[in-house]
């Protein structure tokens, strides 16, 4: 009853489009990120977040480009061309794959909320590197906006990032 009335108002309305956090933890500013690789943004905007579970989800529906051979990082594009990936921790790749278990492959389409990759937090930190997962758009110049929601817990597909063209 009240959706249709808000709608009208013109609440609720959102301009692009949403992508849940891929990870239950403390959303921050991808400036946060101690890697220059993300925190200046090289390879793109985008959130990054503390994980509190070493569950990683599809933050949209699309495709799994990519799980890279130590499955600490996957590449997807969403429905709608969104380029985006998802890496687990900093210098995780010198890990080879331990702590990481991958329920996907390359070519896989996924919902949002389907499991991507499990980690194991602990493991990551008792290698002494950052758990830190960013999530970043690595077509940034396709879209005119890319907002991020961070300073906040977030729970799995909870609003991280809108993606205006």
């Amino acid at each position: 009853m009240f959706g249709s009335l808000k709608e009208k108002l013109g609440f609720g309305k959102k301009k692009g489009e949403v992508l849940g956090a891929p990870v239950e933890g403390e959303a921050v500013e991808l400036s946060k990120v101690s890697d220059p690789t993300f925190g200046e943004e090289i390879l793109g905007k985008g959130v990054a977040i503390i994980p509190s579970v070493g569950r990683a989800v599809a933050p949209v529906d699309g495709t799994i480009e990519m799980v890279f051979d130590t499955k600490h990082a996957i590449s997807m594009t969403s429905d709608s061309g969104i380029e985006i990936l998802i890496h687990i921790g900093l210098d995780t790749v010198t890990l080879k794959g331990e702590p990481f278990t991958a329920h996907v492959a390359a070519g896989d389409k996924v919902k949002a909320g389907d499991l991507l990759l499990e980690f194991d937090i602990e493991a990551i930190k008792e290698a002494g590197l950052d758990t830190i997962v960013p999530m970043v758009i690595c077509n940034t110049s396709d879209y005119s906006e890319i907002q991020a929601s961070a300073g906040k817990t977030v729970k799995v597909l909870d609003e991280v990032l809108t993606v205006t063209k």
